[in-house]
């Protein structure tokens, strides 16, 4: 039995919540392939990798273990990770990435105190208005997303269930790939509408 909502099995799934909570799943999951996989002038790693990263601030466990997992199956070397959270200026994440993470980082800990400085620090690392308004997109997504799995008791594990929505969850690394471009790949979680049978009650 979860602890935040009885009705759920324990522990319980993403499935399981929005299976008992449907309306919203849709257009949330909607927004998650415009945002994540649409083109964007950031890399589908460099969105999941900013997923990943909020998260972490966070300390949203789940989160952060699936959404790094689909970094990775996207490209991102598994040392970037290493510290990354406590320390950008010193993680081996690419330069032009440190202003962009920095800027989701402070907006994350501390969203009153963003200023034009901020915002300048990404520009002159030669980032356009619209990458930084994608990773502002992301980075509020996630802190909604971490809330969403805080609150309603969900533990780290893989982002999808198997086809068959029965035994354990497949790797979330299924989420990677399906594209020669970098800045776009297939929607990938509009489906889980359908994989985990959500039924939109109206």
């Amino acid at each position: 039995m979860a602890d935040q909502f009885p009705s759920l099995p324990e522990p319980p799934t993403m499935a399981d919540v929005f299976r008992a909570f449907p309306h919203t799943f849709r257009p949330l999951v909607e927004y998650h392939d415009r945002l994540l996989r649409d083109d964007s002038p950031l890399t589908v790693a460099q969105r999941e990798l900013i997923a990943a990263y909020v998260s972490g601030v966070n300390s949203c466990a789940f989160c952060y273990g699936a959404h790094s997992a689909v970094a990775r199956a996207f490209g991102v070397e598994e040392e970037v990770f290493q510290n990354l959270v406590a320390d950008v200026d010193h993680s081996t994440v690419e330069d032009k990435m440190k202003p962009l993470l920095k800027y989701v980082g402070k907006l994350t800990r501390t969203p009153s105190q963003m200023t034009a400085a901020d915002a300048k620090a990404v520009y002159d690392a030669g980032w356009s208005e619209q990458a930084l308004f994608d990773a502002i997109s992301v980075c509020a997504l996630f802190n909604f997303m971490n809330r969403i799995v805080e609150g309603t008791g969900l533990k780290p594990m893989a982002l999808v269930p198997p086809a068959d929505q029965g035994g354990s969850p497949r790797p979330a690394s299924g989420l990677g790939g399906g594209s020669s471009d970098a800045h776009q790949a297939p929607h990938q979680y509009t489906p889980l509408i359908e994989m985990w049978g959500i039924a939109d009650k109206t």
